[in-house]
């Protein structure tokens, strides 16, 4: 029966979604990523990723789902070399700024763990290769040769079940490499990527390394095993919850039952949006709508954080096109409602208005919505007679989350100012788009 329903359910994708990815790159350029850095030095970026399908005429077959597959990328996080197995920590500063980040990704594979950690945004997404460079089998060949040496898997077991079609030829260690790119590392050889990155305050990003070490914890020692599943436990999960963490939306809940999993449950694609709009959309300008937010309310009295803020952009890009061992056209879909399907819409909204894409324009958005702000601000008299403080307690909650609220307006809004001035001389937008 639960087979069925899992392809009932994968059947109601492809029937109630475009599948198509759309065909554009809004990737920042080299320049524009520093830039970025510079200014945001921890940031968490979720990535819904499409399909892949490798081409024929290697030592084996290997393609996945329309359904595609999340990563999630940690600027200023490291992998903790030392420990001998998937584990997470800040990076010192002595840190090259070019290893100040590591890349998350959940994997069915997977026996002891529920994630592993490449370190490196630049290998996490792109392998050895440079800007413009085509996929050779020797550049391929050059890839698997350096995650071998990076150790991606040290300490890591497979469930045995992986092996069942390895080559006879290659050794285990090969085929986990092999079998592992482009889900694991080195995504943009086969897959096409849609990115959301949110902006982290260092104590924020201190708490999802926590949580994120906690989650393989339980594995490690394999007297528990990790086993995937696509509606209790799959991919978009670690990362929905380890941002949940941070304080951008509430947490989702694994191991559900599974009736219930079963249309509850997150969605690569649809969680890129979901993060966008959170990031970008919520209107923070009606203090009423934050106050109602349980999640917001939260972050703001215990973190004095709100989840939209500035600096959170999406991105594109395709998988490289001049390609000698995967396809390069390939499907995303949506898991949209059968009446309201409401994504593809707003998932084109963000690639149509550059307030989602460079940062400059979403700097100057957010600085309109903080004036805004400011010059519609409610005396506190008026805020707490709306809200009934009819007694001493509920009146002091009421104050405390009004002075929290203004205040983080204040601060955020001095913050936007100084980033617009340090980005006036830049040399390029920071959302570039490539050729």
């Amino acid at each position: 029966m639960r087979a069925g329903l899992v392809a009932l359910a994968a059947g109601l994708c492809a029937a109630l979604a475009a599948c198509a990815t759309m065909h554009t790159d809004t990737a920042p350029t080299a320049s524009g990523e520093a830039a970025y850095a510079a200014l945001y030095p921890y940031y968490a970026e979720l990535c819904a990723v499409s399909e892949f399908k490798k081409k024929p005429g290697f030592d084996f077959e290997l393609s996945s789902g329309v359904g595609g597959h999340a990563v999630l990328y940690l600027n200023g996080v490291c992998r903790d070399e030392h420990a001998h197995y998937p584990t997470v920590r800040l990076c010192g500063a002595d840190t090259p700024a070019d290893q100040r980040g590591v890349g998350l990704s959940v994997n069915a594979h997977y026996l002891n763990a529920n994630w592993v950690a490449t370190p490196g945004r630049d290998f996490f997404y792109h392998g050895t290769l440079k800007p413009g460079e085509a996929l050779t089998r020797e550049s391929y060949a050059q890839t698997l040769a350096r995650a071998k040496a990076m150790k991606i898997f040290d300490g890591v077991q497979f469930h045995p079940q992986v092996f069942d079609d390895k080559p006879a030829a290659m050794s285990r260690e090969d085929y986990e490499y092999a079998v592992s790119i482009p889900t694991d590392y080195a995504i943009n050889f086969g897959r096409d990527r849609y990115c959301a990155r949110v902006p982290m305050a260092r104590a924020a990003m201190a708490r999802i390394v926590a949580y994120l070490n906690d989650v393989n914890a339980v594995y490690k020692d394999g007297k528990q095993a990790f086993d995937w599943d696509i509606f209790r436990n799959n991919c978009s999960h670690l990362a929905h919850n380890a941002l949940a963490i941070a304080g951008v939306w509430p947490q989702w809940a694994t191991e559900q039952f599974f009736l219930f999993a079963l249309f509850d449950f997150p969605v690569p694609k649809n969680e890129f949006v979901n993060l966008m709009r959170r990031t970008n959309d919520m209107p923070i300008q009606d203090i009423d709508a934050v106050l109602d937010d349980d999640a917001a309310r939260a972050a703001l009295l215990q973190w004095d954080t709100l989840p939209t803020r500035p600096g959170s952009l999406a991105e594109a890009e395709l998988v490289v096109q001049d390609n000698a061992v995967y396809d390069t056209n390939l499907s995303l879909i949506f898991y949209d409602e059968p009446i309201f399907g409401t994504y593809q819409p707003h998932f084109e909204r963000i690639f149509a208005e550059p307030r989602y894409t460079d940062l400059r324009a979403n700097l100057q958005h957010f600085a309109d919505v903080y004036r805004e702000i400011e010059r519609a601000r409610q005396p506190l008299a008026d805020f707490l007679a709306r809200h009934d403080a009819a007694t001493a307690a509920k009146r002091a909650a009421l104050t405390q989350f009004y002075d929290r609220y203004y205040g983080y307006i204040d601060r955020e809004g001095s913050g936007v100012k100084g980033a617009l001035a340090a980005l006036r001389d830049a040399p390029v937008p920071v959302a570039a788009r490539l050729p």
